[in-house]
């Protein structure tokens, strides 16, 4: 019953046996291969629009390196307070932007919400050239808390950002699962809405190591091979990359993970919520968020689940966690069994 995170599955097999066919003869590295080439061509017309695409191995490479891409040094990125980019990559985005400086915001369901974001704004006004530039605004889809960005909502924060000449960047590690719920079009849920360069995250949902930061103006990805380079992140072997991405976008495998990892998900919610423990937060995705008395956490620790127990500050109105209880974050993926989510549930119904 591992339900830590949706990193702890292992490949598909669809991606393990690109792998593997990838590895015969020899190829042209550092992403000079046939195989580099037509993953790009083909993300492209999964975007329906000319990209600019660069491979990388881990989303914390992809969302460092995006965001000092379009921020300055003396530039701000303004994200959600509880942000992957804010509380889990180790200042990377700093680093790499060379002092960039992170602003987090408040938001229900880890979500910045226009007016939030405007009022945000607000103080870098006027006070030239003593203040942090307003860069960028990162949004992840789907959220730390397993909400989903509407496109209207994607649009209503990127125009805001484009008004003050700031970039659009979305961490999509789990963008997948949040087009199946979301039933739009990679393009509807991404440019056509307002955003400028996208984190797109292979990795949670089923292949290796495989992560590619997305420029939708060509324009504005001028070096970034180079960037890429200077970083360490352009994979000498670059063929084994492209390989996962290859598979997991034929014949819509990528989504066909997803929509998996979401109906576990929802039958995770449906058990949990029959056992009295409805979810804190609507399931959009393949994170399910509950507050659990400690007893029943012990229980479910004993008979050998896995999960991480969290702490927000972003819960719904009206609710909260009380001195005997805790939250916990569950996540499915494409590996998850419905025996699993059986046994967990039952589990957790016991008086």
């Amino acid at each position: 019953m591992n339900f830590a995170s949706d990193n702890t599955a292992g490949v598909a097999p669809e991606i393990l046996d690109a792998l593997v066919r990838a590895n015969e003869g020899f190829v042209l590295g550092y992403g000079n291969d046939d195989l580099t080439k037509g993953v790009e061509r083909r993300i492209g017309e999964i975007f329906e629009r000319d990209v600019a695409v660069f491979l990388v191995p881990t989303g914390t490479a992809a969302n460092a390196l995006a965001l000092a891409h379009v921020s300055p040094p003396w530039g701000a990125v303004f994200a959600h307070n509880e942000a992957h980019i804010v509380t889990d990559e180790c200042g990377a985005p700093e680093f790499f932007g060379n002092g960039l400086k992170l602003i987090g915001l408040p938001g229900v369901g880890c979500k910045v919400a226009a007016d939030t974001f405007a009022a945000a704004l607000e103080p870098y006004r006027g006070h030239a050239p003593h203040q942090v530039i307003p860069s960028a605004l990162s949004i992840s889809q789907v959220s730390e808390a397993g909400t989903i960005y509407r496109p209207d909502e994607i649009a209503a924060l990127a125009a805001i950002a484009h008004a003050r000449g700031m970039k659009l960047h979305m961490d999509g590690a789990r963008l997948a699962n949040a087009l199946v719920r979301l039933n739009a079009s990679p393009a509807e849920a991404t440019w056509k809405a307002g955003v400028d360069v996208l984190s797109f995250g292979a990795t949670k949902g089923g292949a290796m190591a495989a992560e590619a930061v997305v420029f939708f103006d060509r324009a504005l990805a001028a070096q970034m091979g180079e960037r890429r380079k200077r970083a360490g992140h352009l994979v000498s072997k670059h063929r084994f990359i492209a390989a996962q991405f290859d598979a997991y976008l034929r014949d819509d495998c990528w989504l066909r993970l997803a929509r998996h990892a979401n109906a576990m998900a929802d039958r995770l919610a449906l058990g949990l919520e029959k056992a009295g423990l409805a979810p804190v937060w609507p399931v959009e995705a393949n994170l399910v968020f509950a507050i659990l008395p400690k007893a029943v956490e012990e229980r479910l620790r004993a008979a050998g689940a896995r999960y991480y127990v969290r702490v927000s500050d972003c819960l719904p109105p009206g609710v909260a966690i009380g001195p005997g209880d805790v939250l916990v974050r569950l996540v499915t993926s494409f590996a998850t069994r419905e025996t699993e989510i059986d046994r967990l549930a039952g589990i957790a119904a016991k008086a």
